[in-house]
């Protein structure tokens, strides 16, 4: 299986949002220039974003997007899912008969590494990211104000 380039951009760009947000709008602008994508590319990966319900749009000079829900209620393989369809290593809508053989890759192979790939896109969060994010960036240090 292979993410596409919308599901790595688009994924990149959530967790851009989590990180610098703030509880402020953020532009696709400010966000296309951090990530290096083009904001007509990003046009079209928040339009699906936005209409899975994952960040709401708004217009005006001080507009942008914010996400919907809190980034602990966002799982990476909800993202994934919601740009890319259903995540699994070979197509599914393999049709007609199968052999004894297929049956068993399928059952002893692809369903496992479909539940694996699943899991772990599942148990991984927006606020998962964006604090390791944090972490790496040396952005998560307590501030002391004498």
């Amino acid at each position: 299986m292979k993410i596409s380039t919308k599901g790595r951009y688009g994924l990149r760009a959530m967790l851009d949002l989590a990180v610098f947000s703030d509880g402020e709008h953020v532009s696709l602008s400010c966000i296309a220039e951090r990530q290096r994508i083009s904001v007509n590319y990003l046009e079209q990966v928040f339009s699906s974003l936005r209409k899975a319900g994952f960040v709401k749009s708004i217009k005006g000079a001080q507009g942008g997007y914010a996400l919907t829900e809190e980034p602990s209620e966002i799982s990476v393989g909800s993202i994934l899912r919601a740009l890319e369809g259903e995540l699994a290593v070979v197509d599914k809508r393999d049709s007609g008969r199968k052999s004894l053989i297929q049956l068993c890759l399928n059952e002893f192979v692809w369903e496992r590494m479909n539940d694996c790939l699943n899991e772990v896109v599942d148990s991984i969060t927006l606020e998962d990211l964006a604090c390791d994010y944090r972490r790496i960036n040396g952005l998560d240090a307590i501030m002391y104000h004498i």
